[in-house]
C-alpha cells in the first residue's frame, strides 16, 4: 500500500528540547519563586521532585493549566511562554527534509506537546507551511500518545488505512511501539546513536533514505 502520509514527533525528533526545557525548568520555577518568596534553587528542587510524582505516562504531565494551579502561580501561562520564544532550536537536518517530503506527501505532526508549544515552534522556525496537519494528544484527544488509540483517531481524522502512513520519533514506546501495534510503519529516531537496527534511524537525512528505498522497493 502506498504511504500518503508521514506523522512526525515533535520535540527531540524535529526540535531541540530547548523552547519546552526552558518554560518547565526556567521560567516556572523562577515565577514559583518570585511569588512564593524563596530561592530558585529550592523552587527547582522542589517542582521537579513534583513533576517527576506525575511523570510523562499521565495527562497532567504536558498541562500548564494544571501545574500553574497546583503551584498556585498567578500568571497566564499562555504570556509565559510567548516569552521564552527565542529558545525555540529547529534540529539542522529537519528543515530541508521537511521541505522536501511535503513536496511529495502530507505531512503532519503528532506530538503529546500542547497546541501552543508546537505552534510558536513552528512559526519560529518558518516550517509551519510544510504541514497539513498538527495533532496534539492532550489538546485533541485528553490522551497521551502512548496509547495506539490515539494514531487509530489520527488515521480516522484522515480517513486512510494505517498502512498508509508511517510515523517518526524519538520515544520508544510513544513513537515506535504504539503506532505500530496499531499497524502504522514507524522508525525510532536514535539521535544518540546508542541502538541499531532495521527502523532504527539516527537522523532525518537517514529517514529519507528509508523512504526511497521503501519507495523503490514497495
Amino acid at each position: 500500500m502506498m504511504i500518503k502520509v508521514i506523522s512526525f514527533d515533535l520535540d527531540g525528533t524535529l526540535f531541540k528540547r530547548s523552547f519546552a526545557d526552558a518554560f518547565w525548568l526556567e521560567g516556572v520555577p523562577a515565577l514559583y519563586a518570585q511569588q512564593h518568596h524563596t530561592t530558585i534553587d529550592e523552587a527547582k528542587h522542589y517542582l521537579f521532585k513534583e513533576y517527576d510524582k506525575i511523570g510523562d505516562n499521565r495527562i497532567e504531565w504536558y498541562d500548564p493549566t494544571y501545574w500553574f494551579n497546583r503551584f498556585e502561580l498567578k500568571s497566564n501561562w499562555k504570556k509565559v511562554l510567548e516569552q521564552h520564544r527565542s529558545f525555540v532550536e529547529i534540529y539542522p537536518d529537519a528543515t530541508p527534509v521537511l521541505q522536501r517530503l511535503s513536496q511529495h506527501y502530507s505531512l503532519i505532526i503528532s506530538s503529546n506537546a500542547k497546541k501552543e508549544f508546537i505552534a510558536i515552534q513552528l512559526e519560529e522556525a518558518g516550517v509551519k507551511d510544510c504541514f497539513t496537519h498538527v495533532f496534539s494528544s492532550t489538546s485533541d484527544f485528553h490522551t497521551v500518545k502512548k496509547v495506539t488509540e490515539f494514531y487509530a483517531m489520527i488515521c480516522k481524522k484522515l480517513k486512510i488505512q494505517p498502512k498508509e502512513m508511517i510515523h517518526v520519533g524519538d520515544h520508544k514506546d510513544f513513537d515506535y511501539t504504539a503506532p505500530q501495534q496499531y499497524g502504522i510503519p514507524s522508525f525510532y529516531l536514535d539521535r544518540e546513536h546508542t541502538s541499531t537496527g532495521e527502523d532504527i534511524i539516527h537522523d532525518l537525512y537517514e529517514f529519507e533514505q528509508k523512504l526511497t528505498t521503501m519507495k523503490r522497493n514497495p
